[in-house]
């Protein structure tokens, strides 16, 4: 859908610019909004780095597993098929501790990583199971702590308070935990 309405935004945006007589600024608008992505992406690659680093140094020590065990009865409790598989319950625990850390770019890749390994286990390979689709659920809430590719943004962009963002994300990851389990409640 969206292969179709981005392009209708851009012919008609140059249709506007050339009737109105602003195709000058629509030009300058385009490079200089170039050059922005390219500054934005480059202070962002920064944090990714920094983030996915220490991720890799905590996969590597005993904070890491600490973690797990503390998530451990969270998992099994929204997890329940995967109590005996140790390696998913891991992964599972990797993401959310990226996401709880706002570390969405390096959640990603352990997402993923955990949906495979799910995959693998599911008997219906045509159908997501009911761990897989808890586990979509979890990472769209994506409860998080420390928003930091959002602090990392602000910041990129020159806002005087980037870390202010914090308690209203606190607020809406809450709500939106809130309102996808009094929605689901009484789903078997």
């Amino acid at each position: 859908m969206l292969n179709k309405i981005w392009p209708v935004f851009i012919i008609f945006s140059f249709a506007y610019a050339i009737c109105s007589g602003n195709l000058e600024e629509l030009n300058s608008s385009i490079f200089e909004s170039t050059s922005d992505a390219i500054s934005l992406c480059i202070s962002l690659l920064g944090t990714m780095c920094l983030w996915n680093g220490i991720m890799q140094i905590a996969n590597k020590t005993t904070i890491m597993n600490k973690l797990i065990t503390i998530l451990k009865p969270i998992i099994n409790l929204l997890f329940p098929e995967m109590k005996e598989n140790k390696q998913i319950q891991k992964e599972i625990s990797m993401n959310m501790i990226a996401n709880i850390l706002g570390l969405g770019n390096a959640a990603t890749p352990l997402g993923l990583k955990a949906m495979q390994s799910m995959q693998k286990e599911n008997k219906k390979k045509d159908t997501l199971s009911n761990s897989m689709l808890m586990f979509i659920v979890i990472n769209t809430a994506s409860i998080q702590i420390i928003p930091t590719t959002v602090i990392a943004i602000r910041n990129s962009l020159g806002s005087l308070n980037p870390t202010k963002i914090v308690f209203p994300v606190w607020i809406a990851t809450v709500c939106a935990a809130i309102r996808w389990y009094n929605s689901n409640k009484n789903i078997d």
